[in-house]
């Protein structure tokens, strides 16, 4: 493989922070070739007509009215925690060891 080939692999290594070794670097700049190529192809669409698009559909977003509703009573809502303490559910420590 040429040198700018396998600068990429290097250089693209770098931005996703990876240590390729010489072998990899070998191993994988064919590969990238063979990408780049198929991404070539692409430079021969003609899209001088096409419209300018921020999606691939007109689906939008559909938003509800922000209104105050009633929401659960906290004992409803702590009656299926296995554990609560003063309001709130408890909960097994993730970090740092024991509860």
């Amino acid at each position: 493989m040429t040198d700018p080939e396998r600068d990429l692999v290097r250089h693209t290594a770098a931005l996703a922070r990876l240590e390729l070794d010489e072998a990899e670097v070998d191993r994988l700049a064919p590969q990238f070739a063979a990408i780049l190529r198929h991404f070539r192809v692409l430079e021969s669409v003609e899209v001088d007509d096409a419209e300018p698009m921020t999606g691939a559909s007109g689906v939008r977003d559909v938003l509800r009215a922000d209104e105050v509703r009633p929401s659960l009573a906290p004992d409803a809502v702590l009656g299926n925690a296995p554990r609560s303490s003063d309001g709130f559910y408890v909960v097994p420590k993730t970090v740092g060891g024991e509860e």
